[in-house]
Order: structure tokens, then sequence, then C-alpha cells
């Protein structure tokens, strides 16, 4: 929905077409319709809670419209699996969590209003007899994409929070060939290991963690406030990191040092790996995970 990039719209001949069809085909025995699904990919561009949760809600009153031709449509009515969740919708469930008085009692702010709403139209699916299901998408392990959606308030959802990052080496230093004379710097992390996924928050394609590297702290603002390493450029193998900063103040980089870098969007940067490492807060790895690759 909104996105365009499948599926049909509800309230259109085409929906009443594809219902149709659905129901034929349970007639013959070969399938079962359990649920509709709809995903608001648009959703990718939003920069508040608001929005957010503004989005599952039209998620859901899709869905809703669907399901309510579909119960009418039969002679056995039965409750139907409504299933939703772009990764910021998804993430923005756990506002209704938040104690919050500005979120959860006050409904003249906006905040509030898209609260209540969601409420509202989570208690019509109930009535209709339908259930609920939100699929994660990266909601796991988030990228900095999702973090410049801002789905959730900065106390619930900030740089700390992003679970998947990239191990690269620094090859090589570059002093002065930067912008207004900084520092640039050759990683061996590319467009192969990174992608070329955009983030709306900034040019780049990726930022340094301030792992392994002494005396960097965790950037606390937005990421269109950053200042430090920014993956600036790729090429198939390579990345150059770029410094968002004056002249003089680069954090220092060594030629062979290990850096880990945050993705823009973690479906990419994992899908050029057969596993991931998971670590506990003194990176030892307790884990590793294997992937579902290929297509």
């Amino acid at each position: 929905m909104g996105y365009h990039r499948a599926g049909v719209m509800p309230q259109t001949e085409a929906c009443t077409t594809l219902i149709t069809s659905a129901r034929e085909f349970e007639k013959t025995g070969a399938g079962h319709l359990l649920g509709i699904y709809a995903h608001a990919g648009q959703s990718y561009a939003i920069n508040s809670s608001t929005a957010a949760i503004d989005f599952l809600r039209q998620e859901f009153e899709a869905l809703l419209v669907v399901a309510n031709e579909i119960q009418t449509s039969s002679s056995e009515p039965r409750g139907l699996v409504l299933s939703v969740g772009a990764t910021p919708t998804t993430t923005s469930v756990r506002n209704l969590l938040i104690k919050s008085p500005s979120i959860q009692e006050d409904t003249a702010s906006l905040e509030g209003k898209a609260i209540h709403a969601l409420r509202a139209t989570i208690d019509a699916v109930n009535r209709l007899d339908c259930k609920i299901e939100i699929h994660a998408g990266v909601y796991c392990v988030l990228d900095l994409q999702q973090l410049a959606t801002r789905a959730l308030p900065d106390s619930a959802l900030n740089w700390s929070d992003i679970a998947l990052t990239l191990i690269a080496e620094v090859v090589s230093l570059y002093p002065g060939r930067g912008e207004d004379g900084t520092t640039e710097a050759l990683i061996g992390a590319g467009s192969l290991a990174l992608g070329r996924e955009p983030c709306k928050a900034y040019p780049g394609w990726g930022i340094l963690t301030p792992w392994n590297r002494e005396d960097a702290k965790v950037h606390e603002g937005s990421i269109e406030e950053h200042r430090g390493w920014q993956v600036g450029k790729v090429s198939q193998e390579h990345g150059i990191l770029q410094w968002k900063g004056k002249a003089g103040s680069e954090e220092e980089l060594e030629i062979g040092q290990k850096v880990r870098i945050w993705g823009n969007h973690a479906c990419v940067v994992g899908a050029g790996f057969g596993w991931y490492f998971v670590v506990d807060g003194s990176d030892e790895i307790v884990d590793v995970w294997p992937r579902w690759n290929g297509w």
C-alpha cells in the first residue's frame, strides 16, 4: 500500500476479482484462505513516531476493509489473520507500551491522537473476530534507516539499539585528501559488503561505531547531526571513510586497524555473509546464527 510494489488496492474491481478467485480456489480443496497482508513500504520515509503509528493504523484499516468484503461475500464467515508491518510500523507498536502521559493520556497531542486512533482500529479488528500478525522485517537487528525513521522516542530507540554491524580493516590513510583538507581512509568493505541502499538522513553508506577506537564515543544526536567517520564513497571492494567535521579534529585511525560499521540497510548488509556472530557486552562470541541465503 502506498509503495505500489505488489498486490491490489481495497475497494477496487481488481480486489473483488482476487477475493472471488481465492474463494473459488478454496472450493477445489487445494488451498485455504488464511489471511491477508499489507506492507506500508512508504513508511521508510517518515521521521516521527506519530507518522509511524499512523501508517500502522492505515495498514490495519486497509485490511479491515478487505476482511469485511471477504466476510460478507462468504456463506461461512470466519476469522482471518491480518498481517501487517514494514519495520518502521512494526517498531512503532512499542509506543503502546511506553508509560508517558504525553503519549498515552493526552489525546490533544499528535502522539496521543495517533495512539487513540490505533487502539480504536485494533478494537475494530477484534470485533470482526480477526487475528493480528505483525511481522518483523529487520526489527530484531535494526539499522541506520530505522534509526532515521524515529518510529520511537529517542529514549526507546537510539544508536546503541542497532545490533547489526560489519567489521572492516583500514587499508590505507590519505591525509589532506578529503574536503577542507581532512583525512580520508580506505577500508576493505565496499558495495558488496555494505550495499548501495541510501539512508534519507545522510548521504553516506555507513557510519563508524566507537568500537576498537580509543576515546571515541557513541554519537548522542541524530544521524543528520553526526560528525565523525562516515563511509562517504564505495566501489565494489572498498569504501572511503570521510571525516565529517573540522580538519585537524579527526579521530585517529591506523593502517591494519579493525573498525565496526553501522550499515544503512541490514537486509543488504547481511546478504553478503553466511552467518552472524552474536556477541555479548564484552565482545565474546556467544552464538552463531546461520543465514538463509540465495534466491
